[in-house]
């Protein structure tokens, strides 16, 4: 990623609370085109809302959010296409269960961008081998593995050629051994250049594949470095006691 990147994603002064809770507290923070930031910290911090608040799955109460410096809308058409432009992929894998992995991938670029049948199915191939499932393609999502289903989710938000990749926990719900198989998939991505935000708890990931690693406590950004700094040398003391629990073994 260059340095000199533009910003795609920019949030400022952001704040949001539910009820007396103030989970995002000034979150200042910009993402560059073709940059990897992964998000860690304990659990309740607001990482989870911070990226649901990117594509407006959360409102916030105060500040700015751009994404390609446009303001994210708050209804109607722009908000669909704001969501065609950010991809999401979550814990859960949120397949349509009646419909195949291939058409579960198309469905998207069908009715949002238009695509012609011929097309998405050719498009949706070429995303199924990248991830590694391309022999699922005519399977129900309950006929495939957890790794395979959050494989399929992630082709399926990469079918909307999105300008950035959102991924929120995605190997939590998976058994152990499954782990990897998705980490590998989002690992190939970010090589290939993806502007991704990765909210994650594998340590691992965020070593290899982060250009920057962003540690949140308390609804705030504590403190954001490259990934050999802030494993090495973190500055914070919330940072160090955090590490100091996760990277015992």
């Amino acid at each position: 990623m260059e340095a000199s990147a533009p910003a795609l994603v920019e949030l400022t002064d952001v704040n949001k609370h539910f009820g007396d809770l103030h989970v995002l507290r000034d979150i200042n923070l910009t993402v560059r085109r073709g940059e990897v930031l992964v998000v860690i910290g304990p659990s309740g911090s607001g990482k989870s809302t911070l990226c649901r608040a990117i594509n407006r799955l959360e409102t916030i109460d105060s500040g700015t959010i751009t994404v390609d410096g446009k303001p994210v809308p708050a209804e109607g058409k722009a908000l669909a296409h704001l969501r065609a432009d950010v991809g999401m992929v979550f814990q859960s894998f949120n397949l349509f269960a009646h419909k195949t992995v291939l058409d579960n991938v198309t469905l998207g670029p069908r009715k949002v961008r238009k695509a012609a049948k011929k097309d998405a199915e050719e498009a949706a191939r070429t995303l199924l081998r990248r991830v590694g499932v391309e022999d699922q393609a005519r399977k129900l999502p309950a006929q495939l593995s957890g790794g395979q289903q959050q494989r399929v989710a992630i082709a399926r938000a990469l079918a909307m050629q999105p300008k950035v990749m959102m991924f929120d926990e995605p190997t939590s719900a998976l058994d152990p051994e499954m782990v990897q198989e998705v980490l590998d998939a989002m690992v190939a991505l970010a090589k290939e250049g993806m502007t991704m935000i990765v909210v994650t708890h594998e340590m691992g990931f965020a070593r290899k594949a982060a250009d920057r690693v962003v540690f949140m406590a308390d609804g705030q950004i504590v403190e954001q470095a490259d990934p050999d700094t802030f494993f090495t040398a973190p500055t914070s003391a919330r940072a160090k006691d955090f590490l100091s629990k996760i990277l015992v073994h």
